[in-house]
């Protein structure tokens, strides 16, 4: 078997992305021992399942030689049940859907983008109440157990006169680690597989640019940042807008059924001015 010959820009860039993950993991003490055992894990499962010869199953030994990892290693980890996480635990998944009713579909806003303050009780709101919205997408769950937590993570707000306030645009708690967490495993995975199949396959590229200057002044920065906070909320928003339309007026048999993730992010950080090095002028 050959194996593929190594591009020797693919390292540098690989090293340069590990470093913030790296960053993470000892924030929140993931030791490297601890990450190495999880991406031999890894190393075999993907090798396991998506690097097939013909569709039959990999012996031990192709997986050893594909991955580094050790033979035995491999047949310990291969006998393992494979834990494969669903894109985003139902309940995120149920709340970026109430949301997305909250800001696409009358009586819950203004016009698309737009959501309305809701009544907290239907008993005071009527169809454009909290109570409705939940109702709207599930009769199995209360709508008092989402406001808290909701209110909890910081999602909405309550006001004087017992109104529900959307305070996040998107889906994006403001506190609660494993929430985030959650998104940051979902939108940071799609980005990386969008990244990784332009540079690996044939055929059309995923949409992926960026913008990116290097002598900006704080005041610029904070400029630009508040300009993608709106503009760019307005951005993601049409094309919820659409999304949920089609998924309205087009609706695919359950094994056709696709999924997608449009992102848009914002970072910034200090740019030191590169040292130059001194000349030294020789002797004529």
């Amino acid at each position: 078997m050959r194996l593929p010959t190594l591009p020797p820009s693919l390292l540098p860039a690989l090293t340069h992305v590990m470093r913030p993950l790296v960053r993470l993991m000892l924030k929140k003490g993931v030791s490297y021992t601890c990450f190495a055992n999880l991406l031999k894990e890894i190393f075999v499962d993907v090798a396991e399942h998506e690097f097939r010869l013909d569709d039959k199953p990999s012996t031990d030994s192709r997986i050893s030689l594909l991955t580094g990892v050790h033979r035995k290693d491999v047949r310990r980890l291969r006998a393992k049940v494979s834990e494969r996480a669903a894109i985003l635990p139902e309940d995120i998944s149920f709340g970026a859907h109430l949301i997305s009713v909250w800001l696409n579909h009358a009586p819950f806003c203004a016009a698309p983008g737009r959501p309305l303050p809701l009544a907290r009780l239907a008993s005071m709101g009527g169809e454009c109440s909290f109570d409705s919205l939940v109702a709207r997408v599930s009769k199995d769950i209360r709508a008092r157990v989402v406001l808290d937590e909701w209110l909890r993570l910081g999602i909405v707000r309550m006001d004087e006169q017992d109104q529900v306030h959307l305070e996040a645009m998107a889906f994006i708690p403001q506190r609660g680690f494993d929430e985030k967490a959650a998104y940051f495993q979902h939108n940071l995975h799609d980005h990386a597989c969008a990244a990784v199949h332009n540079l690996t396959e044939d055929g059309a590229p995923f949409f992926e640019r960026s913008v990116h200057y290097d002598s900006l002044s704080p005041a610029g920065v904070e400029q630009l940042r508040e300009a993608v906070k709106v503009e760019g909320m307005l951005v993601l928003n049409g094309f919820n807008l659409l999304a949920a339309e089609l998924e309205e007026q087009d609706v695919p048999p359950a094994d056709a059924r696709q999924r997608i993730t449009v992102g848009l992010y914002f970072y910034t950080e200090p740019n030191p001015p590169a040292v130059t090095k001194p000349t030294t002028a020789s002797s004529p």
